[in-house]
């Protein structure tokens, strides 16, 4: 036996049980709720939005731009954003706001801006068609990183 299994013995003992299951029948997590084993997971709905001031809305929209979770969509909306949002009319930040948060996958927005997919009937609208146009950069501008706030 050498000196890693000594030490996993004395602090992990020589239960049946993996040190895993150990620590999860621990008391740390008794206190800890079990999901549900119907394989359903029920994800919050936002809050309404019906009656969110335009600023606010704008201010919202800038913020879930940049944020993305994947580094393309942030460089791409986030300076999209920058160039377009306060010209947008309430009816274009309507149909951003349904685009950038329709959709479940991010991939998605992305593959409908560069063309690789065909974009759906329900997000193919002007404000798409911007960022189609936005997304071909025909200026060449450098947009390695996200606009300053």
């Amino acid at each position: 036996m050498n000196a890693v299994q000594i030490a996993c013995r004395r602090v992990f003992g020589t239960s049946s049980q993996s040190p895993v299951q150990r620590v999860i029948n621990s008391r740390a997590y008794s206190n800890v709720i079990d999901p549900p084993d119907d394989g359903i997971v029920e994800i919050p709905k936002p809050k309404s939005r019906e009656n969110e001031p335009m600023k606010q809305r704008k201010a919202r929209l800038l913020y879930q731009s940049r944020k993305r979770g994947m580094l393309e969509n942030d460089l791409l909306l986030s300076t999209f954003v920058h160039k377009h949002l306060d010209l947008f009319s309430e009816t274009q930040v309507e149909l951003y706001d349904s685009l950038i948060n329709g959709p479940s996958n991010d991939w998605d927005i992305y593959y409908w801006a560069t063309n690789i997919k065909p974009t759906p009937k329900q997000y193919d609208h002007e404000v798409m068609d911007l960022l189609k146009i936005h997304c071909k950069n025909l200026n060449k501008e450098l947009r390695i990183r996200q606009p300053d706030l």
